[in-house]
């Protein structure tokens, strides 16, 4: 019979080396292949957002420059003109801004999409993009809801092409305010997704 203490058994039953690695390890483990899908995947999303940024900051300026100039070219005879009006020149004053904040976005993004480089560091333009698609669309939101009463009140009264016009621009700085809004949408996912903040 063989027993366990004899000292001539131990050294030649010795346990065979283990190539797998312990078991605490096994969690931690990620095969190559899912890492290198999981970046592939992450840059398509990444590409994806800036593209639909530039998208609607896009939309934005062409909305917002529409409203400015079916706004401005509002002018009529006698009272049928925009600048009679405070609510129409708030909405001409915040096409304006929107127009120059949208476009030079949009202007930055271009670039940044022909050379690969950035105007500023990564954590300082996911500030900028969130909080200036905020504030201009909640300036084109207040300045489009400003107007609308005053065009009601004045539909009722007499429905020309005074009031269509204010119509249209009013629209165009609702849609410019939905496009940025979305933009802010992405801008806040992006930004809550950085580690360094």
């Amino acid at each position: 019979m063989s027993t366990t203490n004899d000292p001539t058994k131990k050294a030649d039953e010795s346990p065979p080396p283990s190539t797998a690695p312990p078991a605490g390890d096994m969690e931690n483990q990620v095969p190559v292949s899912w890492t290198v899908s999981g970046i592939v995947r992450r840059w398509k999303r990444e590409d994806l957002l800036k593209r639909g940024s530039f998208g609607l900051r896009g939309l934005a300026l062409l909305f917002s420059i529409l409203a400015f100039i079916i706004m401005a070219s509002n002018n009529h005879r006698d009272w049928q003109k925009f600048n009679n009006y405070e609510e129409y020149r708030y909405v001409v004053a915040i096409a304006i801004i929107s127009t120059l904040y949208t476009g030079g976005q949009a202007l930055r993004q271009a670039r940044e999409f022909s050379t690969g480089k950035q105007l500023l560091s990564e954590r300082n333009l996911a500030l900028v993009d969130f909080f200036g698609d905020q504030i201009v669309a909640y300036l084109l939101i207040s300045a489009a809801s400003s107007a609308v009463p005053l065009t009601n009140r004045m539909r009722e009264g007499a429905d020309n092409i005074f009031t269509d016009s204010s119509t249209a621009a009013i629209s165009m700085e609702f849609l410019a305010f939905f496009a940025l809004a979305f933009s802010a949408m992405i801008s806040g996912y992006k930004l809550s997704n950085r580690s360094y903040i």
